[in-house]
Protein backbone atom coordinates (compact mmCIF):
# COMPACT_ATOMS: atom_id res chain seq x y z
CA UNK A 1 0.00 0.00 0.00
CA UNK A 2 1.45 3.46 -0.65
CA UNK A 3 0.35 6.52 0.98
CA UNK A 4 1.46 10.06 -0.04
CA UNK A 5 4.32 12.06 2.19
CA UNK A 6 2.79 15.12 4.09
CA UNK A 7 4.81 17.78 5.71
CA UNK A 8 3.41 19.59 8.62
CA UNK A 9 1.20 22.11 6.65
CA UNK A 10 -0.63 19.20 4.83
CA UNK A 11 1.14 20.19 1.84
CA UNK A 12 2.40 16.70 -0.69
CA UNK A 13 5.99 16.61 -0.71
CA UNK A 14 6.01 14.56 -3.88
CA UNK A 15 7.62 11.27 -1.56
CA UNK A 16 5.15 8.28 -1.20
CA UNK A 17 6.20 5.96 1.60
CA UNK A 18 5.55 2.12 0.87
CA UNK A 19 3.36 0.39 3.98
CA UNK A 20 4.49 -3.26 4.42
CA UNK A 21 1.02 -5.05 3.21
CA UNK A 22 2.19 -7.94 6.23
CA UNK A 23 1.42 -5.13 8.61
CA UNK A 24 -0.78 -2.87 6.96
CA UNK A 25 -2.76 -5.11 4.46
CA UNK A 26 -3.51 -8.31 6.47
CA UNK A 27 -7.01 -9.74 6.90
CA UNK A 28 -7.84 -8.65 10.62
CA UNK A 29 -8.05 -11.14 13.05
CA UNK A 30 -11.25 -9.90 15.58
CA UNK A 31 -10.75 -12.33 18.59
CA UNK A 32 -6.74 -11.64 18.89
CA UNK A 33 -7.27 -7.84 19.12
CA UNK A 34 -9.95 -8.12 21.57
CA UNK A 35 -7.25 -9.99 23.80
CA UNK A 36 -5.00 -7.65 23.58
CA UNK A 37 -7.20 -5.03 23.84
CA UNK A 38 -8.88 -6.98 27.01
CA UNK A 39 -5.06 -7.33 28.51
CA UNK A 40 -4.56 -3.21 28.03
CA UNK A 41 -7.79 -2.19 30.15
CA UNK A 42 -6.92 -5.26 32.93
CA UNK A 43 -3.84 -3.52 33.42
CA UNK A 44 -4.86 -0.14 33.98
CA UNK A 45 -6.71 -1.73 36.88
CA UNK A 46 -5.68 -0.47 40.24
CA UNK A 47 -6.81 -3.30 41.91
CA UNK A 48 -6.57 -1.95 45.32
CA UNK A 49 -10.30 -2.58 46.03
CA UNK A 50 -11.11 -4.33 49.57
CA UNK A 51 -14.06 -4.58 52.01
CA UNK A 52 -13.06 -6.25 55.53
CA UNK A 53 -14.19 -10.11 56.47
CA UNK A 54 -15.27 -11.29 59.60
CA UNK A 55 -11.66 -11.57 60.89
CA UNK A 56 -11.08 -7.88 60.17
CA UNK A 57 -14.13 -6.38 62.04
CA UNK A 58 -13.55 -4.73 65.39
CA UNK A 59 -15.87 -6.32 68.12
CA UNK A 60 -16.88 -8.60 70.81
CA UNK A 61 -16.56 -12.31 70.07
CA UNK A 62 -19.67 -12.78 72.70
CA UNK A 63 -21.91 -15.56 71.70
CA UNK A 64 -24.95 -13.17 71.17
CA UNK A 65 -27.95 -16.17 72.07
CA UNK A 66 -27.52 -19.63 71.45
CA UNK A 67 -27.32 -22.07 69.48
CA UNK A 68 -30.22 -24.03 68.76
CA UNK A 69 -33.74 -23.33 69.91
CA UNK A 70 -34.02 -19.54 69.13
CA UNK A 71 -35.78 -19.72 65.84
CA UNK A 72 -33.06 -17.88 63.90
CA UNK A 73 -30.07 -18.22 62.11
CA UNK A 74 -26.87 -19.16 64.38
CA UNK A 75 -24.77 -16.36 65.16
CA UNK A 76 -21.64 -16.45 66.74
CA UNK A 77 -20.67 -12.97 67.95
CA UNK A 78 -21.58 -9.35 66.34
CA UNK A 79 -18.61 -9.44 63.73
CA UNK A 80 -21.28 -12.55 61.82
CA UNK A 81 -22.08 -11.75 58.54
CA UNK A 82 -25.81 -12.12 58.72
CA UNK A 83 -25.48 -9.23 61.17
CA UNK A 84 -25.62 -5.66 60.12
CA UNK A 85 -22.52 -4.19 60.67
CA UNK A 86 -20.82 -7.50 60.51
CA UNK A 87 -17.78 -8.78 58.04
CA UNK A 88 -18.71 -9.37 54.59
CA UNK A 89 -18.27 -13.01 53.07
CA UNK A 90 -15.81 -13.41 50.47
CA UNK A 91 -15.29 -9.91 49.79
CA UNK A 92 -13.08 -8.13 46.66
CA UNK A 93 -8.98 -8.16 48.08
CA UNK A 94 -6.50 -6.51 46.33
CA UNK A 95 -5.18 -8.34 43.07
CA UNK A 96 -3.00 -7.93 40.08
CA UNK A 97 -5.60 -8.10 36.63
CA UNK A 98 -2.70 -8.33 34.41
CA UNK A 99 -2.73 -12.01 32.54
CA UNK A 100 -0.19 -13.29 29.70
CA UNK A 101 -0.61 -13.44 26.14
CA UNK A 102 2.35 -14.80 23.68
CA UNK A 103 4.21 -12.48 22.07
CA UNK A 104 3.09 -13.66 18.53
CA UNK A 105 -0.59 -13.02 19.70
CA UNK A 106 0.47 -9.21 20.11
CA UNK A 107 2.18 -8.73 17.68
CA UNK A 108 -0.85 -9.95 15.21
CA UNK A 109 -3.36 -8.15 17.00
CA UNK A 110 -1.01 -4.79 16.40
CA UNK A 111 -1.19 -6.28 12.49
CA UNK A 112 -5.11 -6.58 12.60
CA UNK A 113 -5.16 -3.09 14.46
CA UNK A 114 -3.40 -1.32 11.90
CA UNK A 115 -4.81 -3.17 8.86
CA UNK A 116 -8.24 -2.03 10.11
CA UNK A 117 -6.61 1.91 10.04
CA UNK A 118 -5.74 1.37 6.43
CA UNK A 119 -8.52 -0.30 5.95
CA UNK A 120 -10.45 2.71 6.96
CA UNK A 121 -7.53 4.98 5.15
CA UNK A 122 -7.15 6.71 8.17
CA UNK A 123 -3.50 7.10 8.43
CA UNK A 124 -1.76 9.54 7.53
CA UNK A 125 2.17 9.57 7.04
CA UNK A 126 4.03 13.02 7.43
CA UNK A 127 7.59 13.98 7.05
CA UNK A 128 10.10 13.49 10.74
CA UNK A 129 9.92 16.91 12.47
CA UNK A 130 11.15 18.86 15.68
CA UNK A 131 9.98 21.12 17.91
CA UNK A 132 12.29 23.83 19.38
CA UNK A 133 9.96 24.36 22.39
CA UNK A 134 6.64 22.66 23.80
CA UNK A 135 4.04 25.05 22.46
CA UNK A 136 0.51 23.76 22.05
CA UNK A 137 -0.37 26.31 19.39
CA UNK A 138 2.25 25.04 17.04
CA UNK A 139 0.89 21.40 17.39
CA UNK A 140 -2.70 23.06 16.89
CA UNK A 141 -1.53 24.46 13.99
CA UNK A 142 -0.28 20.69 12.28
CA UNK A 143 -3.77 19.44 13.05
CA UNK A 144 -5.61 22.37 11.07
CA UNK A 145 -3.07 21.70 7.91
CA UNK A 146 -3.51 17.61 8.10
CA UNK A 147 -7.64 18.50 8.76
CA UNK A 148 -7.72 16.14 11.97
CA UNK A 149 -9.21 18.92 14.52
CA UNK A 150 -11.61 16.98 16.67
CA UNK A 151 -10.84 13.90 15.77
CA UNK A 152 -9.33 11.08 18.04
CA UNK A 153 -5.77 10.90 16.92
CA UNK A 154 -2.77 9.04 17.98
CA UNK A 155 0.54 10.89 16.85
CA UNK A 156 3.35 7.91 16.35
CA UNK A 157 7.13 9.27 16.49
CA UNK A 158 10.03 7.09 15.71
CA UNK A 159 11.31 8.21 19.16
CA UNK A 160 10.08 9.80 22.48
CA UNK A 161 9.82 14.00 21.71
CA UNK A 162 9.36 15.60 25.07
CA UNK A 163 8.86 18.86 23.00
CA UNK A 164 6.18 17.12 20.91
CA UNK A 165 4.65 14.93 23.48
CA UNK A 166 4.17 18.37 26.00
CA UNK A 167 3.06 20.47 23.17
CA UNK A 168 0.26 18.12 22.46
CA UNK A 169 -0.57 17.40 26.02
CA UNK A 170 -2.85 19.59 26.79
CA UNK A 171 -5.33 18.89 23.51
CA UNK A 172 -8.38 16.51 23.83
CA UNK A 173 -8.50 13.11 22.05
CA UNK A 174 -4.71 13.70 21.07
CA UNK A 175 -2.33 11.26 22.53
CA UNK A 176 1.14 11.13 21.42
CA UNK A 177 3.21 7.76 21.67
CA UNK A 178 6.94 6.69 20.57
CA UNK A 179 6.98 3.85 17.67
CA UNK A 180 8.00 1.22 20.49
CA UNK A 181 4.88 2.15 22.92
CA UNK A 182 2.49 1.21 20.13
CA UNK A 183 0.04 -0.87 21.10
CA UNK A 184 -3.24 -2.30 20.05
CA UNK A 185 -5.61 -0.33 22.50
CA UNK A 186 -4.38 2.89 21.07
CA UNK A 187 -4.42 2.02 17.62
CA UNK A 188 -8.11 1.29 17.83
CA UNK A 189 -9.27 4.10 19.86
CA UNK A 190 -7.94 6.90 17.44
CA UNK A 191 -9.99 7.96 14.34
CA UNK A 192 -6.89 8.77 12.83
CA UNK A 193 -3.33 7.46 12.95
CA UNK A 194 -0.47 9.80 11.75
CA UNK A 195 2.80 8.40 11.34
CA UNK A 196 6.02 10.14 11.02
CA UNK A 197 8.41 8.77 8.24
CA UNK A 198 10.78 7.13 10.93
CA UNK A 199 7.77 5.75 12.75
CA UNK A 200 6.96 3.90 9.93
CA UNK A 201 10.51 2.25 9.98
CA UNK A 202 10.58 1.53 13.61
CA UNK A 203 7.15 -0.41 13.29
CA UNK A 204 7.89 -2.29 10.01
CA UNK A 205 11.11 -3.24 12.24
CA UNK A 206 9.24 -4.12 15.43
CA UNK A 207 6.93 -6.01 13.75
CA UNK A 208 8.52 -7.59 10.52
CA UNK A 209 9.55 -11.31 11.48
CA UNK A 210 13.54 -11.21 10.98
Amino acid sequence: MEVSVLNIKGQETGKKVELNDSIFGIEPNDHVVYLAVKQYLAAQRQGTHKSKERSEIAGSTRKLIRQKGGGGARRGDIKSPVLRGGGRVFGPRPRDYWFKLNKKVKDLARRSALSYKAQQNAVIVVEDFQMDAPKTKAFVEIQNALNIVGKKLLFVLAENDKNVYLSARNIQKVQVIGASALNTYCVMNANVLVLTEGAVKAIEANLIKQ
